[in-house]
């Protein structure tokens, strides 16, 4: 069974974008993802508005959505993982923080890491066929080096802990020379080899056109059977001056297991 992953930062809602706060943009998000219909998403930067919305128009095309936000209350910026209903069952969905203390929200590691508290949502889906497997998405802190390498650490813990096939999406707020991504491209869970199913894709965000070239931050992270060649980053030329995001949506396949 194919998987069309997307990691789709969606760019928090903010007035300051002008045209491009969430309420002008989010149209083009909900056609994006009608025109591409991936399996499962990894969104981040979704505040609790921006998931209520997507909530609603994403079960609309069919998918659901789990995830809460990062602050102490479970609002704010979160991560959630939409899945498309008739393809997956969920066995299992977790919030995790990225911290000496994951089940405690808002925790953080401290140390170089900014004042925002960072997390992952972790579900276990069983595929109509194939193995269940474990998609994970997350947001990397985008100040701190050492809270970086911490949270992509206690990630591949987790992962490894649980034995299992995975999927790891996310903005990880680092070059592909970094050591938070070595973290991950140098992990082998039961011995399988981890990919980077985007090395392909040079470009990750472009701050609303004002382009960045070879500014990679996003990424696909997989045990399983892929393809890196047909990895993409998703156009987003505007629309009136009005962008789907900061970032590219990210396009990723994977192949389930038997």
């Amino acid at each position: 069974m194919e998987l069309k992953i997307f990691s789709f930062n969606l760019r928090t809602d903010t007035a300051t974008d002008g045209k491009n706060c969430f309420a002008g943009r989010r149209e083009r998000v909900s056609a994006c993802i009608a025109e591409y219909m991936p399996d499962i998403i990894g969104f981040q930067e979704a505040r609790t508005g921006m998931r209520e919305w997507l909530s609603v128009r994403l079960c609309e095309l069919g998918y659901a959505m789990i995830g809460c936000g990062r602050d102490s209350n479970c609002h704010g910026e979160g991560t959630p993982v939409a899945y498309r209903r008739d393809r997956f069952e969920v066995v299992d969905a977790v919030t995790r923080w990225l911290s000496p203390t994951p089940l405690v929200p808002g925790s953080t590691y401290g140390g170089d890491q900014s004042g925002c508290p960072r997390v992952f949502t972790a579900l276990t889906l069983k595929p109509a066929e194939g193995r269940p497997f474990i998609f994970l998405n997350t947001h990397l802190d985008h100040k701190g080096g050492t809270a970086r390498f911490l949270g992509a650490m206690q990630i591949t813990q987790y992962l490894s802990e649980r034995g299992m096939p995975f999927v790891v999406t996310g903005d990880m707020n680092a070059r592909p020379e970094s050591d938070a991504i070595a973290v991950f491209s140098n992990f082998r869970p039961c011995g399988r080899p981890v990919t980077d199913v985007t090395a392909g894709v040079p470009c990750t965000f472009h701050a609303y056109g004002n382009r960045f070239p070879g500014t990679k931050i996003d990424y696909v992270f997989t045990d399983m059977p892929c393809d890196p060649s047909r990895s993409f980053a998703v156009p987003d030329e505007p629309v009136d001056g009005v962008y789907i995001s900061d970032h590219y949506p990210v396009c990723a396949f994977v192949r389930t297991e038997e």
